[in-house]
C-alpha cells in the first residue's frame, strides 16, 4: 500500500511516500480502505520532532483519523461491519496511508449524506471542542474566548459555544479575513493574536488551542472564577514558571486545566461523534475543509500548516 512516513524529524520535506505492506487487523480491529485523511496540527508537531520525548520516532506513519470503507475485520469483530462507510481513529499514527486499522471501539458509522472529507474535519475536533466545554463547566450566558480559532478545534469550539447559548464568543486570529469567516460561524468579537481587539476585557471561559510563551497573559483576561483550558500546544510549551502568574491572581479564584479527549470514555466519544456527524449531514454543524490534496502532497500540506495558511482542516485523499 501507499503510505507517508516521517523519514527525518524537522521540516516538511522529511516526509516521504513509500510502499508498505497492507496492515492486518488485530482481533478487535477493522481494516479501512481510506477515502480521506485528516491533517491536524499535532501531526506537524510530531513531524518536526517536538513530541519525540513522548515516544514518537522517525519511521512513523503519522495521522490519527481516517474515513473510508471497512474492507476486513478481526476475528472478534462482527462481519456486518464489512462494506460500511466509517470514520476511524487510528491511534498515535498510521493514518497517512491508503489502508489503515482502527480498534472497533474507535470506529463510528457515517451518514450517507456526509462526505469522508467532512468526517475527518469534524471527527476528532468536534469531540475535543464538546468535551472541553464540559470540562470547564461552561454554562449558557457565559462569555467564551477561543484562542487560536482558525484551526478545526477552534472553529468547532466557536460553533458549539454559540449553539450552547454563550453570551459572547470572541476569537483570536491572524487576519481580518479569518475574523469575518469566524463571525459567520458564531463569533461576535475578533481579537488579534495578542488578544487586543473589540471584545470585552474579561471572559468566563477561555479555550486555548495555542499555549506557547504568551499563555500566562491570558490569565489576565479571565473574570473572577474564570476557567482557562488548554486543548492544544500549536504555539509550543508555555513558560516553565507560568503558574506564578496564576498564583498572583489568587484572589480571583481562577482555574487552569488541560484537556485531552483520551480521558473521555470511548462510548461517550462515539455517542457525541455520531450526534455531530448527523448534525453535519443535516447542515446544522458546518465543517470547514481548507483544501483537499493528494496523499503524495503530504509535504505541501505540512508546508501550508507551518506557514500558518490553513483555515479549517487540510484533507489528504489517497
Amino acid at each position: 500500500m501507499k503510505a507517508v512516513i516521517i523519514k527525518a524529524f524537522g521540516a516538511p520535506d522529511g516526509l516521504s511516500v513509500v510502499d508498505l505492506p497492507k496492515p492486518v487487523p488485530g482481533p478487535t480491529e477493522v481494516l479501512i480502505a481510506v477515502d480521506a485523511i485528516g491533517v491536524g496540527g499535532v501531526d506537524a508537531l510530531i513531524r518536526n520532532g517536538s513530541l519525540a520525548g513522548w515516544g514518537f520516532t522517525e519511521g512513523l506513519v503519522p495521522g490519527s483519523e481516517v474515513a473510508g470503507t471497512v474492507e476486513s475485520v478481526g476475528r472478534e469483530v462482527d462481519e456486518s461491519w464489512i462494506g460500511r462507510r466509517v470514520w476511524g481513529f487510528t491511534g498515535l499514527g498510521g493514518g497517512y496511508a491508503d489502508h489503515a486499522t482502527a480498534e472497533i471501539d474507535h470506529v463510528v458509522p457515517l451518514p450517507d449524506d456526509l462526505s469522508a472529507a467532512d468526517a475527518v474535519t469534524l471527527g476528532s475536533s468536534g469531540v475535543v471542542a464538546h468535551f472541553a466545554l464540559e470540562h470547564v463547566h461552561f454554562q449558557p450566558d457565559e462569555s467564551v474566548l477561543v484562542r487560536g480559532a482558525a484551526g478545526s478545534i477552534g472553529i468547532l469550539s466557536v460553533q458549539l459555544a454559540a449553539r450552547r447559548g454563550a453570551s459572547a464568543v470572541a476569537v483570536t486570529t491572524s487576519s481580518a479575513k479569518r475574523g469575518e469567516q469566524l463571525r459567520r460561524l458564531g463569533a461576535i468579537h475578533v481579537l488579534d493574536r495578542s488578544g487586543a481587539g473589540d471584545g470585552p476585557p474579561a471572559y468566563d471561559v477561555i479555550v486555548d488551542v495555542v499555549a506557547g510563551p504568551d499563555l500566562p497573559t491570558y490569565f489576565g483576561k479571565l473574570k473572577p472564577n474564570g476557567r482557562l483550558v488548554v486543548v492544544g500546544i500549536v504555539g509550543g510549551q508555555p513558560p516553565a514558571d507560568f503558574g506564578t502568574t496564576l498564583m498572583a491572581a489568587f484572589r480571583s479564584s481562577l482555574t487552569f486545566s488541560t484537556f485531552s479527549a483520551d480521558t473521555v470514555p470511548a462510548e461517550q466519544r462515539r455517542t457525541v461523534r455520531a450526534e455531530q456527524f448527523a448534525a453535519a449531514a443535516r447542515g446544522e454543524l458546518p465543517t470547514v475543509v481548507h483544501e483537499q490534496l493528494a496523499l503524495d502532497d503530504a509535504v505541501v500540506a505540512h508546508q501550508k500548516i507551518d506557514a500558518g495558511e490553513v483555515f479549517g482542516r487540510i484533507v489528504l485523499i489517497p
